[in-house]
């Protein structure tokens, strides 16, 4: 009798120590790198370490069940500075490390359109699979590359969106429409003039500002005679949050959109308080809105800091160039690349489908109002 009972002990013992193995179990086969191409000096710093933040993450998470195929994802930071020719000049460690033989799985990358579309003309040509987290020009998908996937919406998604918000939610006929120097902000207002007018609304006036620019006197003035129904501004967290307090340390009352590259904490934090009540819109919910409370501990645990917007983003942007590698079998860019396009990828973010040209078939904007010195879902 005793026999029997330490037999049976040992063979439960046996079955839940499998199970753990095939849960947890430690990579092997060697090492897969996947580069994370953003700023990660400068003025974009933050919004470049919360996309990384997000890779390393989900690559974590990745390692501790297995890897892909038995590898363990090794996560390797670039900084592009913001600057296209940085960016270009950094792919040349890519290509080094494709020479001598790592097996290079991918580039989560790059946070500017400006950037993606400059490294883009040799990623092309490359064995590997780009996912930007964030670039939303809209022509990057109109290129013919068929190694690239970005997991948010592109401009004219947005432009229609927002437009369609100035015009119904805020009663807006005349939008006066900021935008800052880059490709991003040009392509972005340029959508979205043209929405406005499809809706039967137009530019008040149309401005461009430097981008990083913090003095906004002249602009001001501007606005001001146009006496717009609405403010537009597509830039960065960099501008927006003095670009605001300029506006209402002179007076105008005029409600304010800012487009998803201010939805970041920096664009409250260094407003001074004329944050409140300003719209937002986002390519993807808040961190608060979309993980749970073991995802945060799980961020906090892994970058010793609280989850921002574009680390969504980038957990997202892992976890697909994950998700095409297992279907795939394989780390062939070609066969990865035709397994996204082929069925809906689960993520954080719910099931993303991409079309052939690497854009999403259902993208989503989400329009946030500060509240109370936090981003709070209005739309």
């Amino acid at each position: 009798m005793k026999r029997r009972v330490l037999s049976t002990m040992i063979l439960l013992l046996a079955l839940v120590l499998a199970a753990c193995n095939r849960g947890g179990q430690t990579p092997t086969r060697g090492e897969v790198y996947v580069y994370v191409a953003v700023p990660l000096s400068g003025f974009q710093a933050n919004g470049g370490q919360t996309v990384l933040g997000g890779v390393r993450l989900a690559a974590e998470e990745i390692n501790r069940s297995g890897g892909l195929r038995g590898y363990r994802v090794v996560v390797r930071p670039l900084d592009d500075e913001s600057d296209d020719d940085v960016a270009v000049a950094k792919v040349d460690e890519i290509q080094a490390a494709i020479d001598q033989g790592d097996i290079v799985l991918g580039v989560i990358g790059h946070l500017n359109s400006g950037q993606t579309a400059a490294a883009m003309q040799r990623y092309q040509d490359m064995p590997l699979v780009v996912i930007t987290p964030t670039a939303s020009e809209q022509s990057l998908t109109e290129r013919g590359y068929t190694n690239f996937f970005r997991v948010n919406a592109n401009d004219q998604t947005q432009a229609a969106v927002d437009a369609a918000f100035l015009v119904n939610d805020l009663q807006a006929r005349r939008v006066a429409v900021i935008h800052n120097d880059t490709t991003y902000g040009q392509g972005l207002a340029a959508s979205l003039v043209d929405e406005l007018e499809q809706r039967g609304a137009a530019a008040a006036v149309k401005l461009q500002v430097a981008e990083g620019q913090s003095r906004y006197t002249q602009e001001v003035g501007r606005i001001e005679q146009a006496q717009p129904d609405a403010i537009f501004y597509a830039g960065y967290e960099i501008e927006a949050p003095y670009l605001r307090a300029s506006l209402v340390e002179a007076g105008v009352d005029a409600p304010m959109l800012a487009s998803d590259g201010a939805f970041l904490a920096a664009t409250i934090d260094e407003s001074n308080g004329t944050a409140e009540g300003m719209y937002i819109s986002a390519f993807a919910p808040s961190p608060r809105n979309t993980a749970d409370a073991r995802w945060f501990e799980a961020y906090q645990a892994v970058e010793y800091r609280n989850p921002d917007t574009y680390s969504v983003n980038g957990y997202v942007a892992m976890q697909v160039l994950a998700a095409g590698v297992r279907r795939a079998d394989s780390f062939d860019s070609a066969k990865v690349s035709d397994a996204l396009r082929s069925a809906p990828v689960e993520t954080l973010l719910g099931d993303l489908r991409f079309q052939s040209d690497g854009d999403l078939t259902d993208p989503q904007i989400w329009i946030y109002q500060v509240d109370a010195g936090e981003f709070a879902q209005v739309k």
